[in-house]
């Protein structure tokens, strides 16, 4: 079984559904990914690189924005990731 989820063709991120090691192969779309940080169960991981202020896309939908760079394979969270949701200036 997969060890992550990636719900729609747009989305940058995917969902773990165990926790990954820093290390580890993934598959998503045929595309390999190296884990470059230990990544807990049900966390997200990012597909791609998202760039600083550049869209984080879930569910086909925009759920943030990086804070941050975030790199292929790393760990994407609220420590990276700045949520849109409930701001009533952006």
């Amino acid at each position: 079984m997969n060890p992550i989820v990636h719900f729609d063709a747009k989305d940058n991120l995917a969902t773990t559904l165990r926790p990954l090691s820093a290390g580890e192969k993934v598959i998503v779309e045929g595309h390999e990914i190296a884990v470059n940080e230990n990544i807990p169960q049900y966390h997200k991981i990012a597909l791609t690189l998202i760039r600083v202020g550049e869209p984080v896309i879930k569910y086909g939908e925009v759920i943030g924005r990086a804070a941050k760079d975030i790199e292929e394979g790393t760990h994407a969270h609220v420590h990276n990731i700045e949520s849109l949701r409930g701001r009533g200036d952006k």
